[in-house]
């Protein structure tokens, strides 16, 4: 940064880095440099900084070498190879000969570039930054870049940006970057005091301070202590421009009307004839007052009796009003009742149609593996009649007839086979029509369990300890779930409580969905009673917790409620009705992304 003073004492502080590069003299000898027809991306780019430390945007030349005026003629070492300047961030080439960065850049640009001083072949991963050499540069003495302006210093190459921070005779633009003029640094006090335009200045009737180009303007149309003369050409020659609004009440050439004029007087003015006009008029501007007084009790009294009639009908409609409120309210709460029934069926509209679609797809295959059973059925019945008729005639036939014979029975065992692995097939395709009947899609499980004592005594002999109802799903893309049931408990609730547990199983699309599990389950035991106490639980699930990452088998470990429900409140309750109880559980999908 470089300091000046302004016409009022302050000091203006000025970057450097506003100059432009151009203010760089050339050097006084050497060939001017052609710009190039093409120029290559820097290659060092990533690896250098383009200027020294803290030397301004403008301290580099933006092609080729230095042109600075040299205190002593540079060897013939520092000059680059193809500018014949002295090197700007030097490199050097397999072969040993120097170039500017720049200068070599335009070489590498060209297919098969060749140095220009020897014809050898470059490369460009074997030219290397001369750092000696840049450092023996920066060292070499010159004179400041405003020596055609009057400075005679002289400073090492590296010194420049900090002389030219402080130099006098360096060329920066106004600092109150308006009037777009250069000056040398030691001139700017004087600019700012009586040179430039945009300086400030200070208005002599109000004091303001503005910028000099806006000071006329202020004058002749803002300045409250500017003197301006009367537009009625009055006695008062000259008045200050705040004071003008309240004279034009009191001048006495102002045009004004009677102040009775909203009674009816028609008389307008100058001010000074008003006094005349109120004293000669009085008695008329007293019967216009009465007459209007006898018009505006007349409308008064027609207004009451207009009111009297309104206020008759008031309370009929206040009630009206009342009622008709009510009947608002309870229809917008039917509407927001239906909106959200609405909502929760075009919910279940979308998974239903989601699974009527595939278990279209099970039908058709489950149709046509019955119909190829009910033709092995046929077949084996056509088998078995001729069997039949054979073994009639075979009781009395050949040896032929005893080979067809067996060879029938042959095909009838194959048969027999093929009859039941299509009964195997069948039942486990009606298996899954099952599950995909029963799924739910919306992280919601209504589980029925049948036959509970029967099931109970089957857990407390420990023929089967726990149950797995149906999968359900928190989407038709989503997590895949279930729930574990002890009828006898488990764990702390062994033989005294039902032991619910929630588990996560391997799903289709588990890759797309984020882990850990992390969604609200709510477990809860439902009451068939009319009182509906259904007993319930919630937890969140741990994030730490093996249970709640993605499965790697088909399910992983069941977490829950080891004393769910004791007992003793299950079998004396409401909560098994015709041997049959219902667990419901609810999994949280409202913050759940979609995959």
């Amino acid at each position: 940064m470089s300091a000046g003073r302004s016409g009022d004492g302050r000091e203006v502080q000025i970057p450097l880095q506003q100059v432009a590069p151009s203010l760089v003299p050339p050097l006084s000898a050497g060939p001017p440099i052609p710009p190039p027809s093409h120029r290559s991306a820097n290659p060092w780019s990533s690896s250098e900084p383009a200027a020294p430390l803290g030397a301004p945007a403008g301290f580099l030349p933006l092609h080729g070498g230095f042109r600075d005026h040299f205190v002593e003629t540079p060897e013939a070492k520092y000059c680059c190879e193809t500018c014949r300047l002295v090197l700007c961030q030097p490199r050097q080439t397999e072969c040993g000969h120097r170039f500017c960065q720049s200068c070599i850049n335009d070489i590498l640009s060209v297919q098969s570039p060749v140095c220009p001083a020897d014809m050898e072949p470059l490369f460009k991963d074997k030219i290397f930054r001369d750092v000696c050499c840049h450092r023996e540069i920066m060292a070499l003495k010159v004179y400041c870049r405003s020596e055609a302006n009057g400075c005679q210093e002289q400073m090492s190459l590296q010194q420049i940006p900090d002389h030219l921070n402080v130099c006098p005779f360096f060329e920066v633009p106004c600092p109150l970057g308006k009037c777009k003029e250069r000056m040398m640094r030691k001139d700017i006090p004087d600019h700012l005091s009586w040179k430039c335009k945009h300086r400030e200045t200070t208005c002599e009737f109000c004091s303001t301070k503005m910028p000099l180009t806006d000071l006329q303007k202020h004058k002749e149309t803002v300045c409250p202590a500017f003197p301006v003369s009367c537009p009625n050409h009055c006695s008062f020659s000259s008045l200050l421009r705040s004071e003008l609004s309240s004279h034009q009440h009191d001048c006495p050439k102002a045009q004004v009307s009677c102040p009775f004029h909203r009674y009816g007087c028609t008389f307008k003015g100058l001010n000074q004839d008003m006094r005349q006009h109120e004293s000669s008029f009085a008695a008329e501007h007293l019967r216009m007052m009465a007459n209007r007084n006898c018009a505006l009790e007349n409308k008064v009294e027609d207004v009451k009796g207009e009111l009297m009639e309104r206020y008759k009908v008031l309370p009929a409609l206040s009630s009206r009003l009342s009622e008709l409120e009510n009947q608002n309210d309870e229809l917008r709460e039917k509407n927001r009742q239906m909106e959200q029934k609405l909502a929760t069926m075009q919910k279940l509209m979308s998974s239903h149609s989601e699974k009527l679609l595939e278990v279209e797809l099970e039908l058709r295959s489950l149709r046509v593996l019955r119909e190829e059973v009910e033709n092995l059925r046929g077949a084996l019945e056509n088998v078995r009649t001729r069997l039949g008729a054979l073994e009639q005639g075979g009781r009395s036939g050949t040896g032929s007839t005893t080979h067809t014979l067996a060879s029938l029975e042959t095909q009838l065992s194959r048969h027999d086979d093929m009859l039941s692995v299509h009964e195997i097939r069948l039942a486990d395709m009606d298996l899954r029509f099952q599950v995909l009947e029963t799924a739910s899609y919306n992280g919601t499980l209504i589980w029925k369990i049948r036959d509970y004592k029967r099931r109970k005594q089957d857990a407390v002999a420990a023929k089967t300890l726990s149950l797995y109802s149906q999968p359900f799903y928190t989407g038709y893309f989503g997590y895949k779930m279930c729930a574990r049931v002890y009828l006898n408990g488990d764990g702390m609730g062994k033989g005294t409580h039902l032991s619910l547990f929630f588990v996560v199983m391997r799903g289709e699309y588990d890759a797309l969905l984020p882990w850990p599990f992390k969604q609200k389950v709510t477990l809860m035991l439902m009451d068939q009673g009319p009182s509906r106490k259904h007993l319930g639980d919630a937890f969140k699930p741990d994030p730490n917790s093996s249970s709640f990452r993605r499965p790697v088998a088909e399910m992983n470990i069941a977490s829950g409620c080891p004393l769910f429900v004791s007992q003793s409140v299950l079998e004396t309750g409401t909560y098994i009705k015709d041997d049959t109880i219902f667990i419901k559980v609810t999994v949280d999908t409202s913050d759940l992304p979609d995959p």
